[in-house]
């Protein structure tokens, strides 16, 4: 929305939409005043399940209202089917928020929330196992509990106005962006930053096929994706998604951000995980988007040294960055591409035999692109990253925006974006609209599936042969590629140069002298200093 309409929203507008900047903080403040000393990590599902409750409910007070006034049909407002038919959950009348909230101020509230979510999951069977159901718990206060279902109620989150502008979408991502801002390295377990996701979704341009992620979290990659495809003229259905967690409480959270949108998925959960027990075993993705754990130690890597997935070397067990590029490459169909985020080791590492599975990789000409991040962009760890593009086929493979790409046999891209991105507040950095589009324009333009020719840049961008590469000992890494920044001609005789920053210092001595002065006379005024 433009700065000059969102000037035109009148508070009232702002109150029940959210649609202007800053709803969703307030709203996070409010609610966080009301989790007293209760950990980020458990109050996230009540916050979150309390959220898709609002939702759902006003999703289907719309629809309800809807069959009641149209008296010509003959339509039943309390038949589940009705409402199925429109994509809208069925919410049983105890269930219904305005219900619900009529009695939060009653000391039972915790139960007749956990009887809403039971009653809501056996009549919805996509949502069976996925709603939190401990509201009841002791040591949830009951007090603060209304309270925080009066505060909720006061925004309208499911109706179809809303849905348009995926109020509930926006104020569910803030909410999981914060709940990882607060847990710290847990949180990354289930959180992705957008401006990441945006950049591989940007680039690899999912808008028919495929969509795989053996490791999806809280599903933000396939959000984003269901998002480009709207955003480009597709239709939400073109894309089907799969996916496959490990973490039973991050698979619900992918569920619940999959569901508030509508979007249907194939998401898998078994405690193995997607090294020990494949949940697609014989899918071939279009894409696979995905941001595995970063160096992990505990995958259990002994127990699969002779598995078929490990075409290119086997992993070594004490790290699985190379395990999950060759299961990403195993679910590729052959014209199939992926976009990754790993730990920024993965592109020079030589330990443990890391080194000759990169170059296998490289020599089978697979790598097609590869991104240095900036620093600070992640809620889980300082540790600095990097994007990986893998292409089956860099002759025939997938294009972005849905055309056929230019032909890239042994060569690929090195972009180095790590001097992108602003600062958002002490500890973290984003980047922004104007970032994501010069890195994804690069790739597209190199690609050859956009207007405009591709041009290496020095300090940011460099396309390099298979050849080049391999005379820097497969090292992926793309400061070693782009070369340094042109400096710009500085035409400033060096004689005018002088006198004009020898002014400039004998103004700022004149200011640390006065400044000085004041602190000293403060001092005194306080009976320190002579």
């Amino acid at each position: 929305m433009a700065k000059e309409a969102k000037a035109k929203k009148t508070k009232s507008d702002e109150k029940q939409n959210g649609a202007t900047l800053g709803f969703e903080a307030k709203l996070w403040q409010a609610a966080d005043k009301l989790r007293n000393n209760m950990d980020a990590a458990e109050y996230k599902h009540v916050v979150l399940g309390l959220i898709f409750l609002k939702y759902i409910s006003d999703a289907f007070d719309e629809r309800h209202a809807a069959l009641v006034a149209d008296k010509k049909s003959g339509a039943d407002p309390e038949d589940p089917d009705e409402y199925k038919a429109e994509n809208i959950f069925w919410v049983p009348k105890d269930a219904r928020w305005a219900s619900l909230q009529g009695k939060a101020k009653q000391p039972t509230i915790g139960k007749l929330l956990d009887d809403a979510m039971i009653a809501i999951e056996r009549d919805n069977p996509p949502l069976k196992g996925v709603l939190s159901k401990d509201y009841a718990r002791p040591a949830l206060d009951k007090q603060r509990l209304g309270e925080l279902i009066d505060l909720i109620g006061t925004i309208g989150l499911g109706d179809k106005a809303n849905r348009s502008r995926d109020v509930l979408g926006r104020v569910y991502e803030y909410f999981l962006t914060q709940f990882a801002s607060a847990e710290g390295k847990n949180g990354g377990q289930f959180y992705t930053p957008q401006c990441v996701v945006r950049v591989l979704v940007e680039m690899l341009s999912p808008y028919k096929g495929r969509v795989f992620d053996p490791c999806c979290g809280s599903g933000g990659m396939f959000v984003q994706s269901e998002k480009f495809v709207e955003a480009h003229g597709g239709r939400i259905g073109d894309v089907s998604i799969y996916g496959q967690e490990s973490n039973h409480t991050t698979w619900r959270l992918a569920k619940l951000n999959l569901a508030i949108r509508g979007i249907d998925a194939n998401i898998a959960w078994n405690e193995s995980g997607s090294f020990h027990q494949d949940a697609h075993k014989d899918l071939k993705a279009d894409y696979v988007l995905a941001n595995p754990p970063f160096n992990d130690s505990d995958w259990g890597g002994q127990r699969l040294r002779e598995d078929p997935r490990w075409k290119y070397g086997v992993p070594p067990a004490g790290n699985a960055n190379f395990a999950w590029v060759q299961h990403f490459l195993h679910h590729l169909s052959p014209t199939g591409i992926a976009g990754f985020v790993l730990a920024n080791g993965s592109m020079s590492s030589q330990q443990s035999g890391e080194g000759e599975i990169r170059k296998a990789i490289v020599e089978a000409d697979l790598v097609d692109c590869m991104v240095a991040l900036p620093g600070q962009l992640f809620y889980s760890t300082q540790i600095p990253v990097c994007l990986w593009f893998l292409a089956r086929d860099k002759r025939n493979g997938l294009g972005g925006r849905g055309k056929k790409m230019r032909n890239r046999s042994h060569e690929t891209l090195f972009i180095d974006a790590r001097k992108l991105g602003p600062m958002i507040d002490r500890v973290h950095r984003e980047l922004g609209e104007g970032d994501i589009e010069k890195i994804a324009n690069t790739y597209h333009r190199w690609r050859g599936d956009v207007s405009g020719k591709y041009e290496d840049v020095a300090g940011f961008c460099k396309s390099a042969t298979t050849e080049e590469i391999r005379s820097h000992g497969h090292v992926l890494t793309p400061g070693r590629y782009v070369g340094a920044k042109e400096i710009e001609e500085d035409d400033e005789p060096f004689d005018q140069k002088m006198k004009r920053l020898v002014a400039k210092l004998d103004e700022q001595f004149a200011e640390g002298a006065k400044l000085e002065k004041t602190i000293r006379a403060n001092l005194r005024g306080l009976g320190y200093g002579a």
